[in-house]
C-alpha cells in the first residue's frame, strides 16, 4: 500500500467510534421510553384498580351498616311536667262602668253622657267623681262585692256594712248605726259625702216628703183625739171653757158619772195614737238620701287607674262608658279542653317576659269551669296599655257575642310584677304533675313492654353485655318518665340503658 492510501485509512479510520456511540445513545433512550411508558401503565392501572369496582363489591359498600344501640345514664332528680302556652299580664280587676237606668229626679228620658272628668291612664282614688250622667255623679268607693241593688234608708246586709265602711275610710261616721244596717247614722254619712262631691242625694221616697208630713198629721189628730176622749165628764164647751178656765166658773160637777162608751173611746183613742206614732216612725226611718246602683262602683283595690274611656260629653249611654283596671298585675290565658283537663289552682309556674329577659315563679290562682267569650269591640277612642281586654274582673264582663275563647286561667306571680309587665305577652310554664322527690328518671324510649305484660329498660354493662330489668313507671314529662325497679337495687343512678340503635361502622372500613 503506498503512503498516499496509508494516509487516508488513518485520516478515516476514526470515524467509525463516532458511529457507534451514536448508535448506543439512541438505544438507550429507546429503553428509557420503554421503562417509562411500563411505569405509566402500571400506575394507570392501579389507579384503575382504585375507581373501576366490582358490582358485586359496589353492592357490598353500599348495604346497611352494621347496628350498635344507644345509651343513656339513668338519673336520680325530681321530675316535673311541664305545660307552655302564652298569656298576657292585666289587672286583677277590670271594671266596665256603664251607668244605666240613671235617674235624675227631674222627669224619665235618655241617659246622657254630661261629664267625663278623667283620661285614660289617670289615677283613680276612693270617693272620685269619674263620670256624670244625666247630672248625676258616678263615683268610686272601696269594696270588693260590686253594686247589685239601690241602698236606701232601713236596708239591711253585707252590702250595707261594705258602704258603712267606704264612707269611714273618706272621713264619713256612720254614727250608733250596727254594721249593716242602714240607720240615721249611714244617713247623714251618705249625705255629707254626696255634699262633698258638690251633689244632693236622691231622696229615698220621691214624693217629696207627702209621706212624713201625712203620718205627722196623723199623729197629731190622734194626740187630740185622745185629749178629747180624756175630758171630765159632763164638761161643757170647749177645751178652753171647761176645767178651772172654764169662763163664768162654771165647773165640772163632781158627782156626776161617766157616760158608759167614755173608757171605750178613751182606750181607741190612744190606739190609734200609737199606730200613728209608728207610722210615723216607719216614714221618718224610710226618709232620707238612697244610694242608686248606677252611681257608685266598688273597687276591691285603690288607687285604679283609668284603662279607656269609650264615651265623650253628649253621647247616649250606650255601653261602657269607661273602663277602670285596678289591683296587683296577674297573667290572663284561656285553655283548650285538652290543657284545661291538666291544670289546676296551686300549680307552679314560672312567667318569662321575653322583653325583660326577667322569670317570676308563681301559682296558678283559679282555673275557670265555664268557657269565655271575647266582647265585641267597642268605640273607646282612648286605651291604656295593660287593661284586660276581655274584660275580666269585678262587673267587667258583659253578655257575650264574640269568639269563644276557652277556659280562663289566672296566674299570680309569688312577688309582685313590676308595672312594666304590664300589657306584655308573656311565656308560662306550668308544672302540672311532679315526683315525690327524687326518683330514677330515664327517656321514655329506654321503656318497653314485652310480650308478657311486663314494663322492662335494658341496662348495658361496661363490657357491653345486655340485661333486662323489669319496672314499673311513674310521673312522665318532657321526654323522660320515673321508674322503680321491680326488684330493690337492680337499677341505679348512672347504669346505661338503651334507648335505641345507631350505624356503626364496618369493621376494616377507614373512619
Amino acid at each position: 500500500m503506498s503512503g498516499a492510501e496509508q494516509v487516508v485509512e488513518r485520516t478515516e479510520a476514526p470515524a467509525a467510534p463516532e458511529e457507534h456511540h451514536g448508535g448506543l445513545a439512541r438505544g438507550r433512550r429507546v429503553v428509557l421510553a420503554v421503562v417509562g411508558g411500563a411505569a405509566l401503565m402500571a400506575v394507570g392501572g392501579l389507579l384503575a384498580t382504585t375507581l373501576v369496582k366490582s358490582p358485586a363489591q359496589v353492592a357490598a359498600e353500599t348495604g346497611p351498616p352494621a347496628q350498635g344501640v344507644l345509651t343513656a345514664d339513668v338519673e336520680r332528680r325530681v321530675l316535673a311536667q311541664t305545660v307552655v302556652m302564652r298569656g298576657t299580664v292585666v289587672a286583677d280587676q277590670s271594671v266596665a262602668v256603664s251607668p244605666q237606668g240613671v235617674r235624675s229626679g227631674e222627669g224619665a228620658g235618655a241617659a246622657l253622657v254630661t261629664k267625663l272628668p278623667l283620661k285614660a291612664g289617670d289615677p283613680v282614688t276612693a270617693g272620685r267623681l269619674i263620670a256624670e250622667v244625666s247630672g248625676r255623679p258616678v263615683f268610686t268607693l272601696h269594696g270588693a262585692q260590686p253594686m247589685y241593688r239601690d241602698l236606701k234608708p232601713g236596708s239591711t246586709g253585707d252590702d250595707v256594712a261594705q258602704l258603712q265602711q267606704a264612707l269611714r275610710e273618706l272621713g264619713h261616721g256612720t254614727g250608733g248605726d250596727a254594721k249593716g244596717v242602714f240607720g240615721a247614722g249611714t244617713k247623714a254619712a251618705l249625705t255629707a259625702h254626696y255634699r262633698a262631691i258638690g251633689y244632693a242625694p236622691l231622696p229615698a221616697v220621691a214624693d217629696g216628703g207627702a209621706a212624713l208630713k201625712a203620718a205627722r198629721e196623723a199623729v197629731r189628730s190622734a194626740t187630740w183625739a185622745v185629749e178629747d176622749a180624756s175630758s171630765p165628764t159632763g164638761a161643757v164647751g170647749t177645751p178652753e171653757e171647761t176645767g178651772s178656765g172654764r169662763k163664768g166658773g162654771a165647773t165640772a160637777d163632781p158627782g156626776a158619772t161617766a157616760s158608759p162608751g167614755a173608757g171605750r173611746e178613751l182606750a181607741r183613742a190612744r190606739q190609734a195614737l200609737g199606730e200613728a206614732r209608728a207610722a210615723l216612725a216607719a216614714a221618718e226611718a224610710a226618709d232620707g238620701p238612697m244610694l242608686p246602683t248606677a252611681e257608685a262602683v266598688f273597687l276591691s283595690s285603690l288607687p285604679a287607674r283609668v284603662s279607656s274611656v269609650g264615651a265623650r260629653a253628649g253621647s247616649p249611654v250606650s255601653g261602657p262608658v269607661l273602663t277602670l283596671s285596678g289591683g296587683e298585675l296577674v297573667v290572663e290565658a284561656y285553655l283548650k279542653d285538652d290543657k284545661r283537663q291538666l291544670l289546676r289552682a296551686g300549680m307552679t309556674v314560672v312567667i318569662s317576659s321575653e322583653v325583660s329577659g326577667t322569670d317570676v315563679r308563681g301559682t296558678v290562682a283559679a282555673v275557670a269551669t265555664e268557657r269565655s267569650a271575647a266582647q265585641p269591640a267597642g268605640p273607646g277612642p282612648q286605651q291604656d296599655p295593660g287593661q284586660n281586654p276581655k274584660g275580666g274582673g269585678n262587673g267587667g264582663t258583659g253578655a257575650g257575642g264574640g269568639a269563644d275563647l276557652g277556659y280562663r286561667l289566672v296566674v299570680r306571680a309569688d312577688q309582685p310584677l313590676p308595672a312594666g309587665f304590664a300589657g306584655q305577652d308573656v311565656r308560662l310554664t306550668i308544672e302540672s304533675a311532679a315526683t315525690d322527690g327524687e326518683a330514677l328518671v330515664v327517656p321514655i324510649t329506654a321503656v318497653s313492654a314485652g310480650a308478657d305484660g311486663r314494663t322492662v329498660v335494658t341496662a348495658v354493662s361496661a363490657e357491653g353485655t345486655q340485661r333486662r330489668i323489669e319496672v314499673r313507671t311513674g310521673t312522665s314529662g318532657d321526654g323522660f318518665v320515673a321508674v322503680t325497679p321491680a326488684q330493690a337495687g337492680a337499677l341505679g343512678a348512672g347504669t346505661k340503658v338503651v334507648i335505641g340503635v345507631a350505624p356503626r361502622e364496618t369493621r376494616g372500613k377507614s373512619k
